[in-house]
Order: structure tokens, then C-alpha cells, then sequence
């Protein structure tokens, strides 16, 4: 209920901007992106179940959407977890905001082992936020490791399309999301969390989609009968 009610907010506010405040119509799509980037945000930000982040005392940095140390946990069987002692070292460098720290510490830990699974993901996810959010290059290639390691596993991929959907490539991460579950076998492990966030993904790029069909011509752009 509450994942509606937002979403109406965020039509009525495009109604408001177009037709109390005559936004231009140039500026329609922008609009129209930022707030699917707002609500894809929040589809991250309050799903039920998933750990918020937590508040690194004495750190200037903005707390990540949520805690990427227990989602990535959750999204991994016991028996595919790390051994690599650094990386709980490494995951408490990233709960204090520490993400540089973490990402270097990760990079000893997968360059001494290429085929430690949970340690890429997790140096992509210290890279990410280390870069406020941006897929840089070493982040991608880290997620693509881990994905080569295990191509049908769905934590890479999540992590990917939350990073593409912190960018505003929201139609990237749903094709994402979609080809993993779709290569991932049935009950495994995190499914119903990407499951669930595909599915907010999908509501909100309707919503967005419904607004766009929904207002047509702004005031004043009616066709000029004689085509010019």
C-alpha cells in the first residue's frame, strides 16, 4: 500500500509540475526521469526485510541506500561465503564509510585468490560507493568476475542493477534482473529478493510509463493545421 501511495505522489506531482507550474514540454522527459530514479530509489530504500544502513559516526559521506554487507550476505549460501579473514576487515571499513579502505583491502584478497566469489562482489560493492554511486570500471569488472565464477548466481547481477538504477539506467537494470532470474535455478538463494525488487521495478516503470501516456500535448502545443 504504502509502494502506491508513493507512486501517486510522484504523479501528482508531474500533473502539478506541467499543468499549475507550465513546465515545458522539452522538459517533460527529464522530469519524468528524475522522479523514476526517486522512486527507484526508494523501491531499494524501503524494501520490507532489507537491513538499512548503518550510520557511520564521524563520517561526512551519505549512508548508502542500504547495508550492502548483510544483503550481499543474504544473498549467499553458507557454503559460498569467503574464508578469506580480510573481509571481515574489510566489511567494517565499509560500515564505518570507509569504502576506499575496503576496496583495496578486497583487491589483496582477490588478487591472492581470483576465485573467491564473495570477495569480488564485495570489492565491487566497496567500488561502487566509494564512487557515490557510479559503476566506475573496476566495479563492473569486479561484478563480471564474480559472475564468471558463478554465471547462473543472482548476487552479482543484483548488485549490478542496483548500481545501474543508482545511474538512471532503469530499463539496463530490469533486463538485468530479469535475465538472472530467469537463469537462476528455483529456490535459490536470495531469489525472492530480487524477485521482489524486480517487481517494484516493473510497478514503478508502469507508473512512469502510464504518466507519460497520460498527458498528451501541453497547453498551447495543439498542431498547426498548416503543417508549419
Amino acid at each position: 500500500m504504502t509502494w502506491l501511495i508513493v507512486i501517486a505522489i510522484a504523479a501528482l506531482a508531474f500533473v502539478a509540475a506541467v499543468f499549475l507550474f507550465k513546465l515545458e514540454k522539452t522538459l517533460w522527459s527529464s522530469l519524468l526521469a528524475a522522479l523514476a530514479v526517486g522512486l527507484a530509489g526508494y523501491s531499494l530504500q524501503a524494501s520490507p526485510g532489507m537491513p538499512s544502513a548503518p550510520k557511520a559516526a564521524g563520517e561526512n559521506r551519505a549512508a548508502p541506500l542500504f547495508d550492502v554487507v548483510e544483503v550481499r550476505r543474504e544473498l549467499l549460501a553458507s557454503d559460498e561465503r569467503s574464508r578469506a579473514d580480510f573481509i571481515v576487515t574489510a566489511d567494517a571499513m565499509a560500515r564505518e564509510g570507509r569504502y576506499q579502505q575496503a576496496a583495496q583491502l578486497l583487491a589483496s584478497v582477490t588478487r591472492k585468490n581470483p576465485q573467491d566469489f564473495e570477495a569480488w562482489i564485495a570489492e565491487g560493492n566497496a567500488l561502487v560507493e566509494h564512487a557515490d554511486g557510479v559503476l566506475t570500471v573496476p566495479a563492473l569488472f569486479a561484478y563480471r568476475q564474480a559472475a564468471e565464477l558463478k554465471p547462473r548466481h543472482l548476487a552479482p547481477n543484483y548488485f549490478l542493477g542496483v548500481a545501474l538504477i543508482r545511474q538512471g539506467r532503469l530499463l539496463e537494470a530490469r533486463q538485468v534482473w530479469a535475465d538472472s532470474l530467469a537463469a537462476a535455478p528455483e529456490g535459490a538463494t536470495g531469489r525472492e529478493i530480487v524477485a521482489q525488487q524486480l517487481e517494484r521495478l516493473d510497478a514503478m516503470l508502469a507508473a512512469v510509463s502510464q504518466m507519460e501516456e497520460g498527458n498528451g500535448p501541453a497547453p498551447g502545443d495543439s498542431p498547426d493545421p498548416s503543417g508549419q
